[in-house]
Parts: structure tokens; sequence; C-alpha cells
């Protein structure tokens, strides 16, 4: 069931998005060559956690760290560890917050010093996927309107975009209905394509886009999804809320 949010539900929403913008924003500066994925977990949890939040993903369904941290080749899920991140690495840095109850969820791809021009390509036009979509949005238009709008950027620049994966609503608990998927079934038989966006809905919006072929597969440890032909993959995504007239972003990050 797609809930629509209260007032006050929006505001405490907003407020956990504004704590995971900025533990993005941290996240950003802080992927270097030289750091671990492990010690961006632990700077991103403290910073959550001094705002009054709580990282959404530990134990998640046995999800086993704070954060997501995808270098490369890895879609999402990808968790933090050893792994000392090097120049010309991109990392997709996931993060949920829950605050007094309510949660935002968003992420960004961080080029670490020097990536090619193809990868920043990638980057570039995940980013850009992302703000069409959601310069989409507003009550009154069809879900799949939203999946098109990636599907069709993204492939224009000879991109893929995953389709095993989707975006989602977000507020009561970090999933909820509907699914977002980002590409279009042809036919529209997907319940959720015609789901028509009413205002206080509030979605996670996450294109997930592929160098090369959009298959994926995931690794032994349950949870690492990467791309089948191991080229890049780059994932960015906003928690919005349904406004009447247009859309409202909750976790904002600046330069992003």
């Amino acid at each position: 069931m797609i809930k629509c949010k209260s007032p006050r539900e929006i505001d405490l929403i907003r407020q956990a998005g504004a704590i995971v913008g900025g533990a993005l924003n941290l996240s950003s500066a802080l992927a270097k060559p030289g750091v671990t994925t492990k010690s961006l977990d632990e700077a991103i949890v403290k910073y959550i956690t001094e705002k009054g939040g709580k990282a959404a993903f530990k134990g998640y369904r046995g999800y086993p760290a704070n954060i997501c941290a995808s270098v490369n080749e890895e879609v999402v899920h990808g968790i933090p560890d050893k792994r000392v991140l090097k120049a010309g690495d991109i990392v997709s840095v996931d993060i949920g917050v829950c605050y007094k109850g309510y949660y935002a969820d968003a992420a960004v791809t961080v080029p670490v010093a020097g990536i090619k021009p193809e990868a920043q390509r990638l980057v570039d036009v995940t980013r850009e996927s992302l703000r069409l979509a959601i310069n989409k949005i507003r009550a009154g238009i069809r879900l799949f309107e939203i999946s098109a709008t990636v599907q069709n950027f993204v492939e224009d620049n000879g991109f893929s975009v995953v389709r095993d994966l989707v975006g989602h609503g977000v507020g009561s608990a970090l999933h909820e209905d509907p699914q977002i998927p980002n590409y279009v079934d042809k036919n529209l038989t997907r319940v959720e394509d015609n789901i028509i966006l009413k205002e206080g809905m509030v979605l996670a919006i996450e294109p997930m886009v592929n160098q090369g072929d959009y298959e994926v597969d995931t690794l032994s440890n349950g949870w690492t999804v990467v791309t089948r032909d191991r080229k890049l993959s780059a994932h960015f995504e906003h928690t919005v809320l349904v406004k009447e007239a247009g859309s409202e972003i909750m976790t904002s990050v600046m330069n992003h």
C-alpha cells in the first residue's frame, strides 16, 4: 500500500534527509586515494550519530555495515572493508538514515582522483538522468514516466540501466511501495507503471547505470551486486517528495 505522508511525517523525513545529505557531502570529501571503504563507513556513522540519527542499513535484513560503498564494477551493496581506494576508481556511496522513526535514503558516485573520461561520462550521465527524472515528478503523472525519463536519457547516451534493482517508496520504513524501475515495460503491464503520483508520496529515485550490458550478478557474500561483464557502474539517488506542482529533494547534496 502506498502511503501519502502527513506534514509532521514529511518534516521528520526532511530532517532525516538533511543528515543523509550531510553524510554524502562528507563521503565525497573523504573518498581519496589511500582511504579504505571501512574508514568511510566509520566516519559516516560517526557523523550520523552526532546529528541525532541512526544508520538505517546496519542490520537491515542482516546487512553487516552502516553504509554501502560500491567500487567500479560493483553496482550496489558493496560492503565496506579493508579495500583501499586508488586513483581512477569510482565509488558509489549509499546512505540511509533513521531519524525519530522516519527514513531517508540517497546515494552519490564519487570520482577518486583522475578518472578516465569515459568513467566521468558515465558518472555525469547517471547524475543527469536522476535530475531529469526528479524534474518530471509532480502529482498526476504516472509512475512509468519517471522510468522512461531515466531509460531514454541513459540509452541515448550509450549506457544501460540495471533492470534487476529498483527505486522505492520510503519514509515510515526504509523500503515501501511502490517499486520504481528505471526502465519501461513496453506494454505497461506492470502494476507500478500505471500508479498515479499523489501529493505527499515520498519516493527514493535511484538510477543504476552500467557502462556495458545491464546484466548483473550477486557475489558470494550474498550482498554485493556487480556487473556481469565487470564494466563500470554508477549510482545516484535522492529521496523526493511529490508535490502538487513539482517535487522537493529531501536529501540535498551540494554539487551533486
